[in-house]
């Protein structure tokens, strides 16, 4: 048992509460509480007349009570014996505490605990309500049940072979970032069992070797499945560290013939957002939970405090909040770096638009050290110190490991040097774009990041190319400016990234009835992800009395207006100087489009309208309004 635990007795009346409370706390050795006692003096004449309690009477009862427990927490813990008997009241009592519940549900048929309370005596509540709590109770999906129809030692006993041999939570892949998760749970003080499949010659005791090494940690090591899932509480919670795509769907194949109805997959990897959708919707129909969520951070963030973006029903995160809300990054604040972001695919498309986001600062970081480096000639020790001048105002984790890596030297030489320039993306980068174009939303810095790292990899033909073209880097301008103009393109091509990332974000909360909170969104990603910036920690504040554009902001506004001629004399000067700026161009250009009152689609829709006639909306008509011109004469077309 963990220092600070509280231990929730629920039921109806009669089911003896009190009774295995006190004797499940004596032999914890901690304190024993009754919610009854913490009931208001009005509650108390309500109960003592027969009279239910609404709603509205329990609420500042449960308020108090919640308040209790996190002082309970914080000190040895508590045996609490609660009724607790619907779910809005079992959340509520869960809201404000910051350490975890474990819930207790002692229940048997009417009839059984009938006959138990008409023997009572002295006590107010009386026998009349007992059928209005069986028909406000509401089983928990979670928890340790226990049949009552037996007596208080057996009861014990039971309740003490499940507190002491189960593990509140499985971790399914022993991969380099579920070792990480699994280190992080058990040092939070979460009993945890590891499961990594067995592979003659591959992967041999994997588990239990992750186990050996770790001895002094609260962990369970299994390569056999079944054992694995009968180690677990009731119902299960199975944390996913797989790799996205099919191996998902295999996995959960190896785990239904074991899984029951209330057991809670949570998936951690990185799946495309529709087929986490899916997957929700087909284990819905055996009773299975599902949960989608966003783990950013790397191995060192899952270690230490990630940030989480967990989606799926409101009760799946209510179940496991506590835990990954403990196990995250904190913001600025103390406030874990993890929040309920909505249902479904939410979770992991917010993981996905991220990673994109971080395709683009990636890319831009990359290609501002290449401008320094190969067309003003700086030396990569002069670019690290750039660039550390730099992030004392951007605070930008990117930045940060960007300088030490402008500093790491192999054999007296810089080891960037020897990397190979061919670039990979696992996906998530091309899934934000291909995201975009079904939802309609410019994402031109994204994108271009993507097709960068695309282009990247051509490395044999762009060999080839180079030596046909023979293009030469032209010598730079002597310009005392030049570092500030670079830095001002590169702050406002920082922006709009950003601003295009959360725009998909909108946009795809709108259309899926996700309800995202952008602010909410941002804060989360303060701390213990890639993406992490002073930047960031602005758009929390930005975003909390701002629903447009992020470009509509009028900081914004002003800012981008500051920096509009640094940007594009740094690309017109970087294209004829030969040197690509793939996402510091497309930001030029989404800049000056998105600030186009006139564009050039005008004539795409006549175009358009032209070879298909798909019609066109006219200036001078409402929109909405749509026209058909038959562009040619039969002699025009004999021309």
């Amino acid at each position: 048992m963990k220092k600070g635990e509280v231990y929730i007795v629920m039921g109806v009346s009669g089911v003896g509460k009190t009774t295995i409370g006190k004797m499940l706390a004596n032999e914890l050795q901690i304190p024993f509480f009754d919610a009854d006692d913490f009931h208001p003096p009005a509650n108390v004449e309500k109960m003592s007349q027969g009279i239910p309690l609404k709603d509205e009477d329990r609420f500042e009862w449960l308020k108090h009570l919640g308040a209790q427990i996190k002082t309970w927490q914080a000190k040895e813990g508590a045996v609490v014996a609660c009724s607790a008997l619907k779910e809005k009241y079992r959340m509520q009592l869960q809201e404000l505490p910051s350490g975890r519940i474990t819930w207790i549900f002692l229940h048997s048929a009417y009839e059984i605990i009938h006959k138990r309370i008409t023997g009572r005596e002295g006590h107010y509540f009386k026998e009349e309500l007992l059928r209005s709590q069986y028909e406000a109770l509401e089983f928990p999906s979670y928890g340790i049940h226990i049949e009552v129809d037996q007596s208080p030692e057996q009861i014990l006993k039971q309740i003490m072979e499940s507190l002491e041999k189960k593990a509140e939570i499985g971790l399914f892949g022993l991969g380099v970032m579920g070792r990480s998760l699994a280190l992080n749970l058990a040092s939070n003080g979460f009993k945890i069992s590891v499961y990594n499949r067995h592979v003659d010659q591959i992967e041999v005791d994997v588990a239990k070797t992750f186990v050996a090494e770790n001895p002094e940690l609260d962990l369970l090591g299994f390569d056999h499945l079944e054992s694995f899932i009968k180690s677990l509480e009731r119902p299960r919670n199975i944390l996913l560290m797989v790799n996205a795509g099919k191996t998902v769907d295999l996995v959960l194949e190896s785990l239904s013939k074991y899984l029951e109805k209330g057991d809670l997959i949570i998936d951690g990897g990185n799946s495309h957002y529709k087929d986490t959708m899916r997957r929700e919707k087909e284990l819905q129909e055996n009773g299975i939970l599902y949960m989608g969520v966003g783990i950013s951070g790397g191995e060192e963030g899952a270690r230490n405090g990630p940030s989480i973006m967990p989606a799926g029903s409101k009760s799946s995160y209510n179940r496991v909040g506590a835990i990954l809300e403990k196990i995250a990054a904190k913001d600025k604040n103390g406030d874990p770096c993890c929040a309920y972001l909505g249902p479904d695919g939410a979770g992991h498309f917010v993981k996905m638009l991220h990673n994109g986001i971080e395709y683009g600062e990636m890319q831009l970081i990359a290609e501002t050290y290449h401008f320094l480096r190969f067309y003003k000639n700086s030396a990569p020790e002069e670019i690290a110190e750039i660039f550390k001048a730099w992030n004392r105002e951007m605070g930008s984790y990117l930045l940060e490991i960007t300088i030490n890596i402008l500093r790491k030297k192999e054999n007296n030489e810089l080891l960037l040097d020897y990397i190979l320039d061919a670039a990979k993306q696992k996906g998530t980068g091309g899934w934000s774009t291909n995201a975009a174009l079904e939802l309609g939303v410019p994402l031109d810095t994204i994108s271009a990041a993507v097709m960068a790292r695309n282009i990247s990899g051509m490395k044999t033909t762009r060999r080839q190319a180079a030596a046909k073209y023979n293009f030469m880097t032209a010598a730079p301008k002597d310009e005392e400016d030049l570092r500030k103009r670079l830095f001002e393109a590169y702050k406002s091509t920082a922006i709009i990234n950003h601003a295009t990332g959360f725009d998909l974000l909108a946009v795809a909360s709108e259309e899926y009835n996700w309800n995202l909170d952008l602010s909410e969104i941002a804060r989360i990603w303060t701390n213990g992800c890639i993406i992490r910036s002073k930047l960031m920690e602005d758009l929390v504040y930005k975003f909390k009395d701002h629903s447009e554009h992020l470009l509509l902001h009028e900081e914004i506004v002003q800012e981008i207006s500051r920096y509009r001629n640094s940007l594009t004399s740094i690309v017109s000067e970087a294209l004829s100087a030969n040197i690509p700026l793939p996402v510091t161009s497309a930001a030029a250009n989404y800049l000056l489009n998105f600030t186009s009152a006139q564009s050039s689609a005008n004539m795409i829709q006549a175009q358009r309208d032209y070879f298909g006639a798909h019609t066109y909306e006219r200036t001078d008509h409402p929109r909405g309004t749509f026209f058909h011109t038959t562009w040619t004469s039969e002699k025009e077309e004999d021309l």
